[in-house]
């Protein structure tokens, strides 16, 4: 194969990293990881920006120096990228030695083109963007289009930038054979505006103090776009003695991509390529560029203020669990919308049922048949080989047009099928009439392998949880390779280890309402778990706060499923007060309104209301969670309704 590169936008530094960070960076490790496991040579960057006015902004904020600012929210950035398993090849930071070499040599290289000059600079200036609007540009109040805060007038002396000088050949660029930026709603954005005239950019900044120190430019430090698009490159040795990882991996034969989100078209889209034309080096082969994630339907960021921090959902679901659903929830290109439901459904339904239970009873089914080992013969004639190899082509082609949602439902599509030729054949019951036949064998081998490509496939998105699974289904968690998605590796008559859950199915009533007071749903493990260790002392509670939550055995009056949901009940309990309350559970794949109604219960009393699905829920009912399954718990015999349980 060749060489690849792709590096993330670099981050600012004015606060710790969000949702939106967290899907870009996600994103480019899974198609790292991706080209790696197709044989490519590649070169994966990512980092941060810490120079201009908003760093300086937030340290003052702060009452510390901008420096200090960076180095807090650096660490932090390290953290998260080791949680999600991030496998960059190098991390670059504005403020290191080899950047400042690397602008001071971008700068040479355009000075010597003669596209610099001096002229007064005036405009509108968003100091959130670090960018210049014009009038028609702006929100009205002279907000800024992207961040919705004022813009304030600046004006002062400053080199300037012959952007307008590149017009032409910018559109020569986009009207290339190979598309310069996807997806073609962005490339059609970014050529309009080029068409529409360029005019020449600013590229110092007076007064700052904090930058790159312009060369030969007294009190001026180079603009920060200038500076921080320069990253690209000074983590491949610009300007250094050693310009070795220079000429290997950004090389007009290689493949060389920029992959941002749409705030910052503009500058990649425009301004990059044409600093690299000025500067005689390579422009990338391709911009990509992602949509927003949104809540109440504004872009996710710290300056709108409705940010989502990752802490709580991997802490809670595990860092697969959330690589996992922001792949599959966004078309790449398109805008989506993050909600903590919209999570919990793709928990529960992709990995829970369809992964989780499909490796646990494929793995169940073969050490009851075969003596705790896989099965021992193969099969090398059966429906799933077409459907395997439809599902790997799929996948290739999706992954190749950074259509991450259609390449995993491509593989989704390979598990339903699974399931499919399972129930058809029923081998639980062939094997209670045949014993461990050679039929039972291979259907059983067949729903293995299948699985075993799947989970082969899954490893860019999924790396920890794929290790697990090819563990648990007898194998090793071998480099995953090309090849290795071809029919027949599963390994005959091995043992297997005794399943666990890899995705406990979380209560999706319980976790909503948690964020109302009710406690949060135990981890999910994307792992086999360890056996739990006793319980320490700070974990332990007082008698005093244990009699603080009222538990009451009731009795079921009336059960319906909520419309709209698959989970969701809406029950009518007697918990022996004036009034019947209203509880709503989410028990409805598990019990039937029919075997519900009569049944006793234990109810906590005392929990805060909380509405689920526009239903007040006046308490929550108990039960214990089996393979993430709730069993709710009874009384041996009918005692009277609001019963304490002590």
């Amino acid at each position: 194969m060749g060489t690849f590169y792709i590096s993330t936008p670099i981050y600012y530094v004015n606060d710790l990293p969000h949702i939106g960070h967290i899907y870009t960076t996600v994103v480019a490790d899974v198609v790292a990881r991706y080209r790696r496991f197709i044989g490519d040579d590649v070169f994966f960057l990512t980092g941060t920006d810490e120079h201009g006015q908003s760093i300086m902004k937030a340290a003052e904020r702060l009452g510390i120096e901008p420096q200090e600012q960076a180095d807090r929210v650096v660490s932090r950035y390290h953290e998260h990228w080791k949680t999600l398993g991030i496998s960059h090849d190098d991390f670059v930071r504005t403020t290191e030695a080899r950047h400042r070499v690397a602008v001071e040599e971008m700068v040479r290289r355009i000075e010597a083109s003669g596209d610099f000059y001096t002229d007064l600079h005036e405009g509108w200036y968003c100091s959130s963007c670090e960018s210049f609007y014009t009038e028609r540009e702006l929100l009205p109040g002279h907000r800024c289009p992207t961040h919705e805060s004022e813009t304030e007038w600046q004006s002062e002396e400053n080199v300037f930038f012959r952007l307008s000088k590149y017009q032409d050949r910018l559109l020569e660029l986009y009207a290339g054979e190979t598309p310069f930026v996807i997806p073609p709603s962005r490339a059609n954005e970014v050529r309009s505006f080029v068409e529409g005239g360029l005019k020449d950019i600013s590229v110092s900044r007076a007064g700052l103090g904090w930058g790159i120190p312009f060369p030969g430019r007294e009190n001026e430090v180079v603009y920060v776009w200038l500076d921080a698009l320069t990253n690209y490159l000074s983590a491949l040795g610009l300007g250094s003695d050693d310009a070795s990882k220079l000429d290997r991996y950004w090389h007009e034969g290689g493949t060389r991509i920029n992959l941002i989100g749409k705030d910052i078209l503009r500058f990649h889209a425009i301004w990059w390529p044409a600093f690299l034309m000025s500067a005689g080096l390579p422009v990338p082969s391709t911009v990509a560029i992602h949509g927003w994630w949104l809540r109440d339907d504004k872009k996710i960021s710290k300056s709108v203020g409705n940010i989502v921090r990752p802490d709580e959902l991997i802490e809670t679901f595990g860092p697969d669990a959330l690589r996992y659903f922001l792949l599959r929830e966004m078309v790449f290109g398109q805008d989506a919308s993050f909600s903590d439901e919209a999570f919990v459904d793709r928990f529960n339904s992709d990995l829970a049922n369809d992964l989780g239970n499909t490796v646990s009873r494929l793995v169940k089914l073969s050490r009851s048949s075969f003596d705790g080992k896989t099965p021992p013969e193969a099969c090398s004639d059966n429906p799933l080989i077409a459907a395997a190899e439809s599902a790997v082509a799929g996948y290739h082609e999706a992954m190749g047009e950074f259509a991450f949602n259609r390449a995993l439902a491509s593989l989704w599509k390979l598990l339903s099928e699974t399931n499919q030729y399972l129930v058809a054949r029923e081998p639980w019951k062939l094997v209670k009439s045949e014993g461990p036949s050679a039929s039972v064998s291979r259907i059983l081998w067949n729903g293995l392998e299948a699985v075993r490509i799947v989970t082969t496939a899954l490893s860019p998105v999924m790396p920890t949880t794929a290790a697990s699974i090819l563990a648990a289904i007898g194998g090793d968690a071998v480099p995953v390779e090309r090849d290795t998605l071809a029919w027949g590796r599963t390994p005959l008559d091995q043992p297997l280890a005794e399943p666990v859950p890899l995705f406990p199915r979380i209560d999706k009533a319980a976790f909503l309402s948690g964020e109302e007071g009710a406690a949060a749903p135990p981890k999910a493990a994307a792992s086999p778990a360890p056996k739990q260790a006793p319980a320490q002392e700070s974990d332990m509670i007082t008698i005093e706060e244990f009699f603080k939550t009222q538990l009451k055995m009731a009795t079921i009056l009336t059960a319906e499923r909520i419309e709209g949901t698959d989970k969701l009940v809406k029950l009518m309990v007697d918990l022996g007060e004036e009034s019947e309350r209203t509880l709503v559970a989410g028990i409805a794949e598990q019990y039937s309104a029919e075997e519900l109604v009569g049944r006793q219960i234990a109810v906590v009393a005392n929990l805060k209301p909380a509405k689920l699905r526009g239903v007040e829920s006046q308490g929550m009912l108990l039960a214990a969670s089996v393979d993430g399954k709730p069993v709710l718990l009874g009384p041996d015999s009918q005692v009277p309704n609001g019963t304490p349980v002590k």
